[in-house]
C-alpha cells in the first residue's frame, strides 16, 4: 500500500498587495490614506506624490509637487487632510489636499530647523507641530499662527519622535543612544528623565498609549521596550534582526510589535506574552566563551536568535522555553519606513530600492 502524502502545513506570512515605483530616489516616508486606496510618498528625488488605485489596479500619481529641497519626512492628519513635510534645508512645509487626493494646496512654511529635518508630528488635540532636525533641536509649533513655541537641544541628531496626548510628553531617541522624555507645556517644556539602554543610536520609537509602553529600535539591531506606565522602569530587549531596525509600529488591537530592518526583516512580536527581564543571559552569570560553548534561544526573554548561556541553564531550558515568541518574514527589500493600516491590516514599506510594497497583513497580525 503506498504511503498517504501528507500535505504540507501553509505558512502564515505577509501578502504582497502591490509594488509601486517610479521614484528617482530613495521614498523616505509614506502613508497609507485611511478609507482610500492611496499612498502619500516623499522623496529625495525632492517630490511629493499622492498614489491612487486605476482601474488597471495599477497605482499612478493624482498629485506630482515638486519641492524646493529634498523631502526628509512627513506627517499626514487624514481628519483634516493637513501634509505636513520636513525639507532638507530645514524648512516645514504645510499643506492641505482635496477631498479627492487630486489637488495640493500650500497654506504655510516654518522656518523651523537649520539643518534636515529629521522627525514631524502633527498633534491636532493641540494644534501643535513637533519636529527633530540634524541641528540637535526638538521644536515646537503653533499650527495656527506658524509661531515658534519652544525647543530644546537634544545630546545627539534625533530620529525618534513620539507624543502622549493625555500626558503631554513628548519622547526623542537619538544617535546617542539615549530616549528622553520631556514635558511639554504651551511654552516652555521640562526634561522628566533619560533612558539609556541601546549600545548603538535610537533609530526608530513607537508609543503604545493604552498600555504605556514606549520601543525603541536601534542601529545595535535591538528593540526594547520600556514600560512607563504600570512598573515604571521596567525594560524588556527584543533580538530578532541581523542589521540594523528601521522601523516601528504596534498593533494595539491583538497587542503585536511589527519591526522592520534594513536586512529587509518583517518581523511580529506577540507582545502578549509575559517576558522576563534582562553574562548567561538565562540566570545572569557573567559567561565569556572560554568558559561556554553552549548557545540557545530564549524566546521569553526576547532573544530569538541564538545567544551563549552557561552549561546548567542549557541543560534546563525546555523546548517550550526555545518556542519562538516572534514570526520572520522577508520583505526583499532594505526598509527605511513602515506605515501599518489596523483597519485594513496593511502594512506599506518603503525601501533603498525606491520601492514602496503594500502588505496584507491580515494572515499573520491577528
Amino acid at each position: 500500500m503506498a504511503a498517504e502524502i501528507q500535505p504540507k502545513p501553509l505558512t502564515r506570512k505577509p501578502i504582497l498587495l502591490q509594488r509601486v515605483e517610479g521614484s528617482q530616489e530613495v521614498v523616505n516616508m509614506a502613508v497609507l490614506v485611511p478609507k482610500e486606496e492611496g499612498v502619500i510618498s516623499v522623496s529625495e528625488d525632492r517630490t511629493v506624490r499622492v498614489w491612487l488605485k486605476r482601474d488597471s489596479g495599477q497605482y499612478w500619481p493624482s498629485i506630482y509637487h515638486v519641492m524646493p529641497s529634498p523631502c526628509s519626512c512627513m506627517s499626514f492628519n487624514p481628519e483634516t487632510r493637513r501634509l505636513s513635510i520636513g525639507l532638507d534645508n530645514g524648512t516645514i512645509s504645510e499643506f492641505i489636499l482635496s477631498e479627492d487626493y487630486n489637488k495640493i494646496t500650500p497654506v504655510k512654511n516654518y522656518q523651523a530647523h537649520q539643518s534636515r529635518v529629521t522627525m514631524i508630528l502633527f498633534v491636532l488635540e493641540l494644534e501643535w507641530v513637533l519636529s527633530t532636525g540634524q541641528d540637535k533641536q526638538f521644536a515646537w509649533h503653533c499650527s495656527e499662527s506658524g509661531q515658534r513655541l519652544g525647543g530644546y537641544r537634544t545630546s545627539a541628531v534625533a530620529s525618534g519622535l513620539q507624543f502622549d496626548v493625555e500626558t503631554r510628553h513628548v519622547f526623542i531617541g537619538d544617535h546617542s543612544g539615549q530616549v528622553t522624555i520631556l514635558k511639554l507645556e504651551q511654552e516652555n517644556c521640562t526634561l522628566v528623565t533619560t533612558f539609556k539602554g541601546h549600545t548603538g543610536g535610537v533609530t526608530a520609537l513607537c508609543w503604545d498609549p493604552v498600555q504605556r509602553v514606549l520601543f525603541s529600535g536601534s542601529s545595535d539591531h535591538s528593540v526594547i521596550m520600556w514600560d512607563i506606565g504600570g512598573r515604571k522602569g521596567t525594560a524588556i530587549e527584543l533580538q530578532g534582526h541581523n542589521d540594523k531596525i528601521q522601523a516601528l509600529s504596534y498593533a494595539q488591537h491583538t497587542r503585536q510589535l511589527i519591526s522592520c530592518g534594513s536586512d529587509g526583516g518583517i518581523v511580529i512580536w506577540n507582545m502578549d506574552v509575559e517576558r522576563q527581564e534582562h553574562h548567561c543571559r538565562k540566570c545572569g552569570k557573567a559567561v565569556c566563551g572560554k568558559c561556554s560553548s553552549k548557545r540557545s534561544s530564549i524566546p521569553l526573554m526576547g532573544f530569538e536568535f541564538e545567544v551563549r548561556v552557561c552549561d546548567s541553564c542549557h541543560e534546563a531550558i525546555t523546548d517550550e522555553e526555545r518556542a519562538p515568541t516572534a514570526t520572520f518574514h522577508d520583505s526583499k527589500h532594505n526598509i527605511v519606513h513602515v506605515h501599518f493600516d489596523a483597519t485594513r491590516g496593511w502594512l506599506l514599506t518603503s525601501g533603498t530600492d525606491k520601492v514602496i510594497k503594500l502588505w496584507d497583513m491580515t494572515p499573520v497580525v491577528s
